[in-house]
């Protein structure tokens, strides 16, 4: 999963200190021709930076990483929200959880201009995700385990997903977690039955105790989520059943509990046959633009080279 966490003007200071953060990320040992290799690709940056500069474009910028997510966090951007590519280097390496990998990792830049950063750090065995935050995007605080869930059979935390809530004041944290026999497992192995669980925080330090976000009667997982207006929320989920496997939507008029979910549209899987999955909202046009003109971003599990 991955996450849109900037979209705004480029000739901001905010995204151009994205071309310049390969220079801090250039070892002693490395060879003299992957340094070569890289002074070139960040000649190439440095022009396109200089290009966007000229024409004022407006840029996506999203999280993402790679298999077998070892090695760190990646970043991706776009002009369209369509077309990907990558911005060279990792920068930040995982250092907490069992596994120590960092998937799915999302960010969420704060009211007071910090960005915080969230991520899976195991595939089983963690009942918690991995924290850190940085003012930059390049230095990071020293990364954390939070754990979430107080069950003990808890199965996994996958796909920790941020998102600010302007009412409150206050962060949600939104995961998929496992717990078996909690709910009946119909079409999905016992101890990969997955529902969406939330907690809040205004500081990362002190967490809410974790609660169920829905109920939709199927495995859920990857959940993102966003604010149209006023009492006006959406949230796209991926239906991890195994004969569905599909992106749905809900809409609410609190982003907490599912009492108030209204009801579910579904995306069919792809003309290429390809699973859906790991939704990614990001504006198409204007930010308060209806749910049905923001782009929806899937990550296709067979076929999704801009991603990997």
């Amino acid at each position: 999963m991955f996450n849109l966490f900037f979209y705004n003007d480029v000739t901001k200071p905010g995204f151009l200190r994205l071309y310049h953060i390969r220079n801090n990320h250039i070892n002693n040992n490395e060879t003299k021709a992957r340094t070569m290799i890289k002074n070139k690709l960040l000649m190439l940056l440095c022009l396109l930076a200089s290009t966007i500069l000229v024409q004022a474009q407006d840029f996506y910028v999203s999280t993402s990483f790679h298999e077998p997510a070892t090695d760190g966090l990646r970043f991706i951007y776009s002009r369209d929200a369509v077309h990907w590519d990558s911005i060279p280097g990792t920068f930040l390496a995982p250092k907490v959880g069992k596994q120590k990998v960092m998937r799915d990792p999302s960010i969420v830049k704060g009211p007071d201009g910090t960005y915080h950063f969230v991520w899976t750090c195991s595939w089983r065995g963690d009942r918690g995700f991995g924290y850190s935050s940085s003012k930059d995007l390049i230095h990071w605080t020293p990364e954390r385990f939070i754990e979430v869930m107080k069950d003990t059979t808890t199965v996994n935390v996958w796909a920790p997903e941020l998102f600010y809530d302007d009412v409150k004041k206050q962060y949600m944290v939104i995961w998929a977690s496992c717990i078996p026999g909690k709910f009946p497992d119909v079409l999905e192995e016992h101890k990969n039955n997955h529902r969406l669980y939330y907690t809040t925080t205004k500081d990362f330090k002190t967490f809410t105790e974790a609660k169920l976000l829905i109920e939709p009667g199927f495995s859920c997982i990857d959940a993102t989520m966003v604010k149209r207006g006023k009492d006006d929320y959406v949230m796209v989920l991926k239906d991890n059943t195994r004969k569905q496997r599909n992106i749905k939507v809900a809409f609410s008029k609190t982003p907490y509990g599912t009492a108030r979910v209204l009801y579910f549209m579904r995306f069919s899987t792809s003309s290429s046959g390809a699973i859906n999955t790991v939704p990614c909202l990001c504006p198409s046009g204007k930010e308060t633009a209806p749910v049905w003109s923001w782009k929806c971003l899937k990550s296709l599990v067979r076929c999704a080279p801009y991603i990997n």
